[in-house]
């Protein structure tokens, strides 16, 4: 198995773990409802008496046969370890005392469940792995009558959290929605984590001096697009580049000291991708030795 194979697996099951905790250290103890499969899992228990984790991994034995006849192997092979690791860990960290009595404080437990959730199920999906579970209906939905996957997302967490209102006060009610909206921040936090840039468009006349030193003083590569003023119709070239967030102040103190006057125009941008970033760096002797 290759190293980077091997890190993906390991990834995906401490992801797994993650959230297994957070449900049984502040969902479980403190009955906070909950979206997806455990939240099924809870409104099973409460009527049936059938045990959360053993819903869950008939559940997502279900779905997972279900996301291979429809979606095909590949997409099942992607959420095979998820579909019967979170089961299974689900049950053992159960019956492990210790993590059944962490906070009396359903607030604490709200915020430390939903950023915890969040963060294991980013983790997953960043390893371009699916939890599994109710993940696979919308997608099936999606393929099958072309329903929008976020769309359907959210109809499903909220009629599992409709089955679980009925047996739930409205103070619960209202830290089960909260504890939803968090963990969906925190899994877009996380998917984004590390990937966000700074992109700035200067416009300078003394874009020759300023376009050589971002490339010598930040080694950020540059591109010059050619613009015309609105007002006075001159011919204007615009420096693009793209920076991390650390590296803006360098740049702006530059742009400053070469040109108090220039106009900048800057904005984050969710991903990059290319040399310098997503790829290697290759610079121009580099290039000339592997011709």
């Amino acid at each position: 198995m290759k190293m980077s194979n091997m890190r993906n697996l390991c990834m995906i099951l401490l992801g797994n773990t993650v959230y297994a905790l957070a449900i049984v250290m502040f969902i479980l103890p403190n009955d906070i409802i909950t979206g997806g499969t455990t939240g099924l899992g809870i409104a099973v228990n409460h009527y049936f008496g059938l045990q959360i984790h053993t819903f869950v991994l008939i559940f997502n034995t279900l779905m997972f046969l279900l996301g291979a006849a429809v979606l095909g192997m590949k997409f099942a092979l992607t959420t095979l370890v998820s579909t019967f690791y979170y089961p299974i860990i689900l049950g053992i960290l159960e019956n492990v005392p210790v993590l059944q009595n962490v906070t009396d404080d359903k607030m604490l437990s709200t915020i430390c469940g939903g950023l915890m959730i969040g963060l294991g199920i980013g983790v997953v999906i960043r390893c371009g792995a699916s939890t599994g579970g109710m993940d696979i209906p919308p997608l099936v939905l999606n393929k099958k009558f072309g329903l929008p996957v976020s769309v359907m997302l959210y109809v499903f967490d909220f009629a599992i959290l409709i089955f679980q209102m009925v047996f739930t006060n409205k103070e619960e009610i209202i830290y089960g929605i909260l504890l939803v909206l968090i963990y969906t921040v925190m899994l877009d936090k996380v998917l984004l984590m590390g990937s966000t840039r700074t992109q700035v468009k200067i416009i300078s006349g003394e874009y020759e001096k300023l376009n050589h030193l971002i490339q010598e003083k930040l080694d950020r590569g540059t591109t010059l697009v050619y613009t015309q003023t609105g007002y006075l119709r001159k011919d204007q070239p615009m420096i693009l580049t793209v920076v991390s967030n650390r590296e803006l102040m360098r740049l702006n103190q530059i742009v400053q000291e070469t040109d108090p006057q220039a106009f900048m125009i800057i904005g984050n941008v969710n991903e990059v991708r290319g040399r310098g970033f997503s790829t290697q760096k290759v610079y121009k002797n580099e290039v000339g030795m592997n011709e």
